[in-house]
């Protein structure tokens, strides 16, 4: 890391604060801005003697009521961490904003591999050890689903029942929102919203919901097994399929015409296909898949809704300096019409 500090850490103040809260911390720091996430800002740490931490805050502005919640993502992998869920350690949490400008907590480095690309998965993994990372991927998601959310002290994350319709309703109105900022026609994206209101299946229990789970938010050891689940900024409590759902939406194929998100890890060789990966979360739990194609088609609209925060969050400028972000713009409506196809293939609305 080099002697310039990036936006978003205040050097001095959060120093001091490291220094009186984290246990082993030897100042002088370094702070690097890790690559790769549209939402919260992440940074790599580096003390004086080497020991490497991780710092989440929100973004520099531009922030949507409810979202970028430092506490609730820090009390999260806080519960988790003594349960067979990979998370990292968590170290402590700042809420006094005038350290840095915005809460904040430190969590433990975790050694591994971030795949957000397909090239990423065949530079860190051999064929055998993606296939390896996918059924990880699998199983881990089973692992959290299973949790019982009284028992790590979760069970006032969020309402149990009722799930999907209280998502249709929030991202709908964060849609709007931001939309409101962009100002331009998404049609399919009100058309999708209106016949999935028509067609929720009913809940089948109450699990911790990830809300954003895909390979690349998880950190991959060399042996493919799942190091940490990161990102828990949307995580509650509802329904689990929504998780499996959106996994199949991120876990894009090799001869897939379109793909969720701009870079596709999955389409290297090795990792299972879709299918298996539904095979896979089926043999673990008891639930009914029937009505998977809802979840699905939920998965698209939601990640619609939110790649249009973020669309308007880069154009606003308050991710930084940055290039290439207007193909967020283009995403925003393939990913309302790969929802409206599921939905029609489906026979649904």
């Amino acid at each position: 890391m080099g002697a310039e500090q990036p936006r978003g850490v205040d050097v001095e103040p959060v120093t001091a604060w490291f220094a009186e809260h984290v246990p082993g911390a030897s100042p002088p720091l370094e702070f690097e801005l890790i690559a790769g996430g549209h939402s919260n800002l992440t940074f790599g740490v580096r003390d004086a003697a080497g020991n490497r931490f991780v710092l989440r805050r929100p973004p520099l502005g531009h922030v949507l009521a409810t979202a970028h919640d430092m506490g609730r993502e820090h009390r999260i992998i806080s519960a988790l961490g003594p349960t067979d869920v990979p998370v990292p350690p968590a170290l402590g949490l700042c809420t006094d904003e005038a350290v840095n400008g915005a809460p904040f907590y430190v969590m433990g480095f975790v050694e591994g591999h971030i795949l957000r690309d397909a090239k990423a998965a065949e530079a860190a993994l051999d064929e055998e050890h993606r296939r390896r990372a996918g059924e990880s991927v699998v199983d881990v998601l089973a692992r959290i689903h299973a949790v019982d959310v009284d028992a790590v002290g979760l069970g006032d994350l969020g309402k149990r029942e009722g799930y999907l319709t209280r998502q249709l309703k929030r991202w709908y109105g964060q849609f709007e929102s931001s939309n409101a900022e962009t100002k331009r026609p998404v049609p399919l994206v009100h058309e999708v919203h209106e016949r999935l209101a028509g067609a929720l299946p009913e809940q089948q229990g109450t699990a911790i919901v990830h809300g954003d789970y895909r390979l690349d938010n998880c950190m991959v050891s060399e042996d493919g097994e799942l190091a940490a689940v990161l990102d828990w900024e949307l995580c509650t409590l509802g329904d689990p399929l929504a998780d499996l759902g959106l996994l199949v939406v991120y876990w894009t194929e090799r001869d897939d015409s379109q793909a969720a998100l701009l870079t596709a890890p999955t389409t290297a060789s090795g990792f299972p296909s879709r299918k298996e990966m539904i095979a896979r979360y089926a043999a673990t739990s008891d639930r009914d898949l029937s009505a998977l194609d809802v979840y699905v088609a939920f998965g698209y609209w939601k990640l619609a809704c939110i790649l249009e925060g973020v669309y308007a969050r880069y154009a606003a400028g308050a991710m930084g300096d940055a290039t290439g972000f207007e193909a967020f713009e283009a995403q925003v409506a393939a990913l309302a019409r790969l929802a409206a196809g599921t939905l029609d293939r489906a026979g649904i609305g």
